[in-house]
């Protein structure tokens, strides 16, 4: 089946000209000769741009495939524009599977003979269409509310599975033959990848997910989490609020209504990070075709995000690490960058600190409090592969997904607002976030927590402090006694080594008088005296 499946991607891959993509200079002799070789796999979309092409097999291969030409779809600074334009078209317009089978799944969640028993309306015809699933609109018959149904597509866990076991296997012959194979950790980063895409695959979880951040932003003006209607969820079904927004990707829409674009564009930031730091709970999946604006107050805009499949946390030891090293990089003290890097084991503790803190300052000083339209991203990702080479900087498994997030933010602030001051933005939320967990308003606040366990022991004090206090009273003897049974412990060992030695001694003796036929008289005082040392040895040992 894995094999099946690999021989398949090479041949969409080849069908579709993927090849050509790769520039002439990087392309070997031995490569072309390969690509000749194959003859039965022809470009069949020759006359097809370069951006069409690599949506189509990217569509063609499924959802692994799909989410990569998501995260592809949000760098512009990477990519030319009528790539870009094309793997948009991959954020919620994927071609749909058979609407009534997503009828007859539905029904089949939710126990219904027909529809109608839950939904005074249903549109066949699909509202979106995405890499796993795709959504109907509907209205609920109960309280005539306007809900979305999002159904999974069928068989995609088997899809997924084979994809990701081929990712497996090409990681383990990376992580095996390439130079920085152990390094980068290709294998426990795609077996993370792999926990976080089945995830998806369960909209329970995201139902649970979306009414956690729904909670942790409840009142907020900067994001908008639609309800989730959880009595009607189930594995392969969830129905929500239907939210009406303009797509964040819709750049014209956006203008058309006077969006205050800076002011958007510094809420995502601020988002990001309070749901990194202040939750440990993130949205991790923010493509554009996640992320909507609200047409309510454009002067004061709001994000409205969907789609809770694939969300991150962080465990309190990273989030700490990766506050001091933002801060420290905000203040340009890439000493203390360095040192964080080393005390967290991010590189090895034998890595020269002087060294490290020129590299750091090497890629990070040319970039610093600029706009996002002046750094190039891809020279600034180049540097940064070469000092983690240079410095055998491993890769961290459980941050990818927050990299990978980041890379979004990023993405997005650059079309929204070039001239967003990421850094500046970014610097005064950590540092206030710092002080909460380390000032005395932390140390109040860790107090107030700990008072309801505090006054339940309360009442037990007294005797805990008055059993501590006799134990204390009674150790000068208590260890007294210790002393004088260790003494007599050695004295014992002593006299069952002179006995042991004397038992030695007589045994050999007896041999000897037996071997040259001495008196049977000495012979058997000999072997006496050796049997009662060899006991009283015994006896000395086991006491």
């Amino acid at each position: 089946m894995k094999y099946r499946r690999f021989a398949r991607i090479g041949g969409v891959l080849l069908n579709h000209g993927l090849d050509e993509l790769i520039p002439k200079r990087f392309r070997p002799w031995y490569l072309s000769l390969a690509r000749n070789a194959l003859f039965w796999w022809p470009n069949k979309h020759k006359n097809e741009s370069k951006g069409r092409r690599l949506r189509l097999a990217l569509q063609e291969l499924g959802p692994v495939f799909i989410k990569f030409g998501q995260m592809l779809s949000t760098r512009r600074d990477l990519l030319p524009p009528d790539m870009i334009e094309e793997l948009s078209l991959l954020q919620d317009k994927v071609p749909p599977f058979d609407s009534e089978q997503a009828v007859i799944l539905i029904k089949n969640a939710l126990g219904l003979q027909d529809l109608n028993e839950l939904f005074s309306e249903f549109d066949k015809a699909p509202l979106a269409s995405a890499s796993v699933a795709q959504v109907h609109a509907a209205k609920l018959k109960l309280d005539n509310k306007d809900v979305v149904v999002k159904v999974l597509r069928p068989d995609i866990k088997s899809t997924i599975e084979a994809d990701v076991d081929i990712l497996i296997t090409v990681a383990q012959l990376v992580q095996k033959w390439l130079a920085d194979g152990k390094r980068l950790r290709p294998v426990e980063v795609v077996k993370e990848y792999k926990r976080t895409i089945l995830d998806e695959l369960d909209l329970l979880r995201e139902a649970a997910n979306g009414i956690q951040i729904k909670r942790n932003f409840e009142g907020s003006d900067s994001l908008y989490v639609p309800h989730v209607y959880s009595d009607h969820c189930r594995q392969n079904i969830i129905v929500m609020e239907r939210i009406y927004g303009i797509p964040v990707s819709d750049m014209a829409a956006l203008r058309a209504q006077n969006t205050h674009f800076k002011r958007l564009a510094e809420r995502g930031v601020e988002v990001f990070f309070t749901q990194v730091f202040r939750d440990s709970f993130f949205h991790a999946d923010m493509h554009p075709g996640n992320i909507f604006v609200s047409y309510e107050h454009p002067e004061n805009p709001k994000y409205i995000g969907i789609d809770y499949g694939i969300v991150g946390t962080l465990n309190k030891q990273d989030k700490r690490y990766l506050a001091e090293n933002f801060i420290a990089f905000f203040n340009r003290d890439y000493r203390k960058v360095a040192e964080l890097h080393v005390d967290s084991g991010w590189v090895p503790a034998d890595t020269n600190i002087d060294d490290f803190e020129m590299a750091i300052r090497t890629v990070c000083e040319p970039i610093f409090q600029k706009p996002l339209a002046d750094i190039s991203f891809g020279n600034v990702l180049l540097q940064l592969f070469n000092t983690a080479r240079r410095f055998n900087m491993q890769v961290q498994p459980q941050l990818v997904l927050l990299q990978k997030t980041l890379l979004y933010v990023e993405g997005l602030g650059r079309t929204l607002y070039p001239q967003l001051d990421l850094w500046k933005t970014a610097k005064p939320f950590l540092e206030n976030w710092m002080k909460e967990q380390i000032g005395p308003k932390a140390l109040f606040d860790r107090v107030k927590e700990s008072l309801p366990f505090w006054s339940e022991k309360l009442p037990e004090m007294p005797d805990l402090l008055y059993d501590a206090m006799r134990q204390m009273r009674q150790l000068p003897q208590q260890l007294e006694k210790q002393h004088q049974t260790q003494i007599a412990l050695q004295t014992n060992i002593q006299k069952a080594r002179m006995l042991g030695k004397l038992a030695i001694t007589l045994t050999v003796t007896t041999a000897i008088l037996h071997v040259f036929e001495q008196h049977w008289g000495f012979t058997l005082a000999a072997a006496c005296g050796a049997g009662m040392a060899w006991i009283f040895t015994f006896l000395r040992l086991d006491s």
